[in-house]
């Protein structure tokens, strides 16, 4: 499968949320933005949280770490994490070429689809990207 990138909903933060009706819910695909990844380089390690972990929109819900920096990755929904993708951060470098598809980070039944509202949609984190460069 491959994501169109502008279908998906985006954070501030950088995060993507590809949303999707599963069994009755919502669930939310969760991971970082190829932009974001351009700005980190080089990813070193990646801390991802548990299976079960009940998250807030706006929490951390884990790291990046990149030979430059530390960045706390940050959950767009509300919900349940009921996915991590392990294989994950042993194959960091899979993120910089494939963020949208292999580099989904955690899956997340939304409790409240209130906070997708306040989600950027493909334009506006375009120009928001831009704005920061």
């Amino acid at each position: 499968m491959t994501r169109d990138q502008s279908q998906l909903l985006y954070a501030s933060t950088h995060e993507w949320a590809d949303i999707e009706e599963a069994e009755g819910a919502k669930i939310a695909t969760v991971g970082v933005s190829s932009f974001a990844i351009e700005q980190l380089n080089d990813l070193v390690y990646m801390d991802l949280p548990e299976v079960g972990r009940v998250v807030n929109a706006g929490d951390e819900l884990g790291e990046v770490e990149s030979v430059k920096a530390v960045s706390p990755l940050y959950s767009p929904v509300s919900g349940e994490v009921i996915e991590v993708h392990s294989e994950l951060p042993d194959q960091l470098e899979k993120l910089n070429s494939d963020p949208y598809d292999f580099g989904w980070i955690v899956k997340i039944r939304i409790s409240d689809d209130a906070y997708l509202n306040e989600l950027l949609n493909f334009e506006d984190y375009q120009r928001q990207c831009a704005e920061s460069a």
